[in-house]
């Protein structure tokens, strides 16, 4: 199912922003909806599997707190995607709740092909982990990513085309570019 880029879509969205900041959990628990999936593969793209569940929920509770900042309600979807970011970053910096590999391979039932291909995307440069973990793992489309993280359709697709590009190659084992 293809997403287009409609002013209905943005002024909902906006109306479900400026409903929340009045308190309206039900409009919130619709952003909720919206943007799971986005902050899910955000966080995949920094962290493990395991970390990325959790740290879905403390996003959005990080968000709701903050939300009285956030300005521009069209903006939504790059703060929320920024705010993600920063659980990340913050969960990197807490080393030592980090796990050894043997616990997070007994957690995680997955092949091998899949660890390898993984691995290969979280070597890729942040733009296009992110992108290529939000439309391969997250199912998300072109248009969906854009609308949702506030990229340019344009930057979406060369971000895809050229990650699908690095990813092959490392997958294949190459070593050029």
């Amino acid at each position: 199912m293809a997403v287009s880029i409609t002013p209905e879509l943005d002024s909902t969205e906006a109306e479900l922003v400026w409903a929340s900041k009045a308190g309206d959990r039900s409009a919130f628990g619709q952003l909720y909806e919206r943007y799971a999936r986005m902050v899910h593969g955000v966080l995949l793209a920094h962290v493990s599997y395991a970390d990325a569940e959790d740290l879905v929920q403390d996003v959005f509770l990080r968000a709701l707190e903050q939300l009285e900042s956030l300005r521009a309600p069209g903006a939504f979807g790059g703060w929320l995607v920024a705010i993600a970011r920063r659980a990340a970053t913050d969960l990197h910096r807490k080393a030592w709740r980090i796990r050894p590999i043997n616990d997070i391979a007994r957690t995680v039932t997955a092949n091998s092909e899949g660890f390898a291909i993984m691995g290969a995307l979280r070597k890729l440069p942040d733009t296009y982990r992110e992108t290529l973990i939000l439309r391969l793992l997250e199912g998300m489309t072109g248009p969906e990513i854009a609308i949702r993280t506030g990229l340019k359709p344009d930057s979406v697709r060369v971000n895809l085309c050229r990650g699908m590009k690095l990813l092959r190659s490392a997958l294949e084992g190459k070593t050029d570019e």
